[in-house]
């Protein structure tokens, strides 16, 4: 799986300086380097732009690598609110944003993801695509959630759905959240309100459409 995404990553690899950036403010912050891949990133961004979205949730910020992804496959008219448990996440991912030119078209909630998911749902909000990239425990609950503030047709993806390959391989290392992505897995494939397939692009991705 590794030596798959590698080859993905080399052969789509183009100069980014922007994301570089990015990344090397993530390092300097001393915050974790799980950011999406770079070939998952641009997979956001496609995904964005084919589907027309224009009105995007994000559940987990980090720096904003994924937030750039996914700004810029709505271009201008779009608007992306984030997600964040971690206000000093939350502050570099909207420094990153503005250096990327979507100060205007970003905005950040911090706070536990659930409070604000359900304080969105009582305010009546829609969306119409979701990224869910953060405690994994609560995958499910985030789904159901975003179900609940999805606009007809929406597109939700989860990132980190293979766990390494665990999901799969019991050869391959157990992560900590290695049974919950295995329970988010068979969740989403057998949800009755959902369209879904699993990509095994960068850790992973699941992309649902909510039919219903």
């Amino acid at each position: 799986m590794k030596t798959v995404n590698r080859y993905i990553d080399d052969l789509y690899d183009t100069a980014d300086p922007l994301l570089d950036e990015v990344l090397k403010t993530i390092r300097e912050n001393g915050m974790p380097s799980i950011s999406v891949s770079p070939s998952s990133g641009k997979f956001l961004t496609m995904l964005v732009s084919i589907s027309g979205a224009k009105k995007i949730l994000e559940i987990g910020a980090l720096g904003g690598y994924s937030g750039i992804c996914l700004a810029r496959g709505f271009g201008q008219g779009g608007r992306l609110t984030s997600l964040e448990l971690e206000s000093s996440y939350a502050k570099l991912a909207l420094s990153n944003l503005e250096k990327a030119g979507f100060e205007e078209q970003v905005s950040y909630i911090v706070g536990e993801a659930m409070e604000s998911l359900n304080k969105l749902i009582e305010e009546k909000q829609k969306f119409d695509f979701f990224f869910i990239d953060a405690d994994k425990p609560n995958y499910q609950n985030y789904l159901e959630a975003c179900i609940k503030l999805a606009a007809p047709g929406a597109l939700i993806v989860a990132d980190n759905v293979l766990a390494g390959g665990s999901v799969a391989d019991t050869a391959a290392k157990q992560r900590r959240y290695t049974d919950y992505m295995k329970a988010f897995n068979t969740y989403t494939a057998n949800h009755p309100r959902l369209e879904s397939v699993l990509v095994p692009l960068g850790d992973g991705m699941t992309i649902v459409r909510v039919t219903s």
